[in-house]
């Protein structure tokens, strides 16, 4: 059985110019271990770990079988010296951009999401107040689909909210803990944003109230490491007709990077989805052709 604590909330020391965090690993499994549970133990979502194993049953993997572990991310887009939440609901990941002494550095972690019809609003908030062993006071829509439930459900193993909580100014939404840790990196929620339950008193100790957060859906993230371009594509089923190429195309082309691009290898990895940041760029000289598909 792996020791769930060893990873929480990575933290990283970033510049202005960094896009890129993290290292690309593998793992053997052993002992029956599920992506699940390699997936907590690396402080990944179920959906990161089983999208970039996509051969591979969640639950059932097999003794002996590598499996990839993508703690490698594409920055999220931000203003120059920005300081504060950046939450991409397409990835399901937070970033918490902040400094200590002179330092900037950037701490991220996985996040559940609410489900469809309770999405997780989109826009710019504040971290309101932060609340230690929060009581649950169970919303309307939620006591009639189970209205076994009590009007408060206390501080405790039962309660939802986990041990720490941080309301959204303006909203009725938390960023929480759970009882539930296989919902991280999955829609289930009425809105909130879930933390697993190791991570969330990380996050609550080095957020001040006040924080900014800013809650985007960006499927397509693109990067770059000296010469090497990189493009990191989530799938994201809330957004219908979605032209994952022509967004991809935009952003190299605003970042100056297109030139740099091999089109094939951009259509491969906007066709696989695997949410692994992976490397477009052109190995010759030659001039690249765009061609058009319809299979993107």
């Amino acid at each position: 059985m792996l020791n769930f604590n060893i990873s929480s909330g990575e933290t990283f020391s970033v510049s202005q110019d960094t896009t890129i965090i993290g290292k690309l690993q593998t793992h053997i499994l052993k002992n029956k271990e599920s992506l699940i549970e390699i997936a907590r133990h690396y402080d990944l979502g179920y959906n990161e770990i089983v999208d970039a194993n996509p051969n591979l049953d969640p639950f059932v993997p097999g003794d002996g079988n590598k499996a990839i572990i993508p703690t490698f991310w594409i920055l999220p887009d931000r203003v120059n010296n920005f300081q504060g939440i950046i939450i991409n609901l397409s990835e399901m990941r937070l970033y918490y951009f902040h400094k200590k002494s002179k330092e900037q550095l950037v701490t991220t972690f996985p996040i559940g999401i609410g489900d469809d019809g309770v999405e997780t609003p989109m826009g710019k908030f504040k971290i309101s107040h932060k609340i230690v062993n929060p009581p649950w006071y169970v919303p309307e829509s939620i006591k009639q689909e189970r209205p076994e439930l009590p009007a408060v459900v206390p501080p405790g193993p039962e309660n939802p909210l986990g041990t720490h909580a941080m309301r959204l100014s303006g909203l009725s939404y938390l960023i929480h803990g759970t009882n539930r840790p296989w919902a991280v990196g999955r829609k289930v929620t009425h809105g909130c944003i879930r933390l697993y339950p190791e991570d969330i008193p990380k996050l609550f100790d080095i957020v001040p109230v006040g924080t900014e957060v800013i809650i985007v859906r960006q499927p397509v993230k693109v990067g770059r490491v000296g010469n090497e371009v990189y493009i990191e594509v989530h799938r994201d089923d809330q957004l219908k007709d979605y032209d994952y190429l022509k967004n991809a195309i935009e952003q190299l082309a605003k970042k100056g990077l297109l030139k740099y691009v091999d089109t094939f290898k951009l259509y491969y990895v906007i066709k696989q989805k695997s949410g692994i940041p992976t490397s477009v760029s052109i190995k010759n000289k030659e001039p690249q052709i765009l061609p058009s598909d319809s299979w993107l």
